[in-house]
């Protein structure tokens, strides 16, 4: 449930990567509520991915679904 919930939220924010030439994909969810992500595209190797990881994607998730604890990249 909770990996479904995850999956159509980032089906929200793609389209803001993907307008920059970028992409997120999603790779899991631990137990505690850590959502694992993969960056791709232009976001990949962008300087500030690491921002748009954590007060974009993380911030987003974490606004629309309480249980995500936290997301990090791989």
């Amino acid at each position: 449930m909770l990996e479904e919930q995850v999956k159509t939220a980032l089906e929200n924010v793609r389209p803001s990567l993907q307008a920059d030439g970028g992409d997120v994909e999603f790779v899991s969810v631990a137990d505690d509520g850590t959502v694992s992500v993969k960056l791709t595209g232009a976001c990949g190797g962008c300087p500030m991915a690491q921002m748009t990881l954590k007060q974009g994607i993380e911030s987003y998730l974490k606004q629309e679904i309480p249980e995500v604890s936290a997301v990090v990249g791989v």
